[in-house]
């Protein structure tokens, strides 16, 4: 798939506030998706690069050649750089990913190059969101969007979940299930007045938990081995020895906590730490 067909879909995509209207953009593009570039074109229309770190800073982008007149560039071509400049390392790799970035930029048009920017500073603004890709997966495949959903928030990403629907369809979504070691999306909170409007909002049953100040971090230990993760899903497990060796200390070996600050409670599901919504 060209390029250019997403950097058309995400100005088609800021250019309508339905939400079933982007699914339907989003579910048209995937069907036109080979099976090769599925993967590539759920993370790309969420807003971000498959290639989780690029080492790529703004002060490389400062001075971008100029756009290409034609569109040449292939989704597989671009993830395919990105790739090889997240493998670069040591003495001369600023200067390296710069050049290789530089020489993909030139040949992309100038919309492809305002797709290309926002992809690698995660900063699009096309309205898509990952919930709206997720509603087109389900469409483009023909499952039920809660299958998609549930596997994404295991698996911590819609572009994993792509990856079990093509190679098994809705009886491999269906069956991935929590991986202890495997970050798990967390469950974000909605503001409300008070508990009677929340509780208005989420029904009964309902969980509150105080709110406490701190970092949201997700737990992970099986055997001797922990992960620490934040609420964005990277691993901070360095940085929190003190965290490592409580979790050593806990008597079990195969846990998943989920918690704020000090505030962790062993879940086998991201289980809500804010307060006002619904038990899980």
């Amino acid at each position: 798939m060209l390029l250019s067909r997403l950097a058309d879909t995400r100005i088609a995509l800021a250019d309508t506030r339905s939400r079933n209207a982007k699914r339907d953009i989003i579910a048209a593009v995937l069907r036109e998706a080979s099976r090769d570039d599925v993967e590539i074109v759920v993370s790309y229309l969420a807003g971000s690069l498959r290639q989780r770190r690029t080492g790529v800073g703004w002060k490389s982008l400062q001075n971008i050649p100029s756009p290409a007149v034609e569109s040449s560039l292939t989704v597989s071509e671009v993830d395919a750089v990105f790739s090889c400049v997240a493998s670069l390392s040591g003495v001369g790799s600023t200067a390296a990913r710069a050049t290789a970035v530089n020489a993909l930029l030139a040949r992309a048009t100038a919309d492809e190059q305002d797709l290309l920017r926002g992809l690698v500073f995660g900063e699009l603004r096309q309205g898509a969101m990952e919930a709206a890709v997720q509603e087109g997966l389900a469409a483009a495949f023909d499952v039920p969007v809660a299958a998609v959903r549930r596997a994404a928030m295991l698996m911590s990403s819609t572009t994993a979940a792509a990856a079990v629907l093509l190679a098994g369809g809705l009886e491999a979504l269906q069956a991935v299930g929590l991986q202890v070691g495997v970050g798990i999306q967390p469950m974000l909170a909605a503001s409300a007045p008070g508990p009677d409007a929340a509780l208005d909002k989420t029904g009964l049953p309902a969980v509150a938990d105080y709110k406490l100040d701190g970092v949201r971090v997700q737990v992970h230990r099986a055997g001797q081995e922990v992960r620490i993760f934040t609420r964005s899903l990277d691993d901070i497990t360095t940085r929190l020895p003190e965290v490592v060796a409580v979790a050593r200390a806990l008597p079990h070996d195969q846990l998943v906590l989920d918690g704020e600050g000090s505030h962790c409670a062993a879940t086998v599901a991201p289980k809500p730490s804010r307060s006002w919504r619904p038990a899980r």
